[in-house]
């Protein structure tokens, strides 16, 4: 606690020593805590005031939100190097990306539920900041699919269409366990594989771009 306390001591809220001493705290709390841990219980274990945790980061919002930077980016950067790695078919490629997503969030299941059960749930803002990281994941993933010749529309909707599938379905299987981690992961790159297998139908070729909405206006 003393060294904590040390470390900051004489630095202002900006500083990124500081901030990183104060999130190390948060990660302690929450994976012995669970999504339930406190605010208090965090400034605690930093040897610091609940007042002065938020102020280092603005506010609860900016607290949460320097979290999900730290773990959601972390988790983004490893999908990213496995759906765009080279040399493999895509079956491949979707199997190792559902695969590694489903370890890093059975691994740090506390820190998980923090952010998406609690986090995301209690904050607006830190909700719409986590679906923006989510939301740009599923543009790389439509732009890689387009880069193996997808038409680019069909490829930006099989993206976000993918993220989200394995998204909500790695959230169910944390519930239950006693599945199979293989068959979660087969069945998820079965659909994967199918969708991007399947050819293109004739709207695709006529409607290249995004088709404006009817909203009977006028009518």
């Amino acid at each position: 606690m003393l060294s904590v306390m040390a470390t900051l001591a004489g630095n202002d809220g900006r500083d990124p020593d500081r901030r990183r001493v104060l999130l190390d705290a948060a990660d302690r709390v929450i994976l012995r805590e669970g999504p339930q841990a406190s605010m208090a219980a965090i400034a605690a274990e930093a040897g610091i005031t609940k007042p002065i945790l938020y102020r280092h980061f603005g506010d609860k919002s900016g607290l949460y939100q320097a979290l999900a930077d730290r773990h959601i980016r972390t988790v983004v950067r490893e999908l990213r190097q496995r759906f765009a790695g080279t040399g493999a078919g895509p079956r491949t490629r979707a199997e190792a990306t559902i695969e590694t997503y489903l370890d890093m969030i059975s691994a740090n299941r506390n820190l998980y539920r923090f952010l998406f059960h609690r986090a995301g749930a209690e904050d607006s803002r830190t909700h719409s900041h986590m679906a923006a990281i989510v939301r740009s994941l599923g543009e790389e993933l439509g732009a890689v699919i387009a880069g193996d010749g997808a038409d680019p529309v069909r490829a930006q909707i099989l993206g976000h269409a993918f993220v989200g599938m394995v998204h909500t379905t790695g959230d169910w299987w944390l519930e239950h366990r006693e599945v199979d981690r293989r068959r979660v992961v087969g069945t998820l790159a079965d659909v994967i594989t199918a969708a991007m297998a399947a050819p293109i139908t004739p709207d695709d070729v006529r409607h290249p771009g995004f088709p404006a909405v009817d909203t009977g206006a006028g009518r």
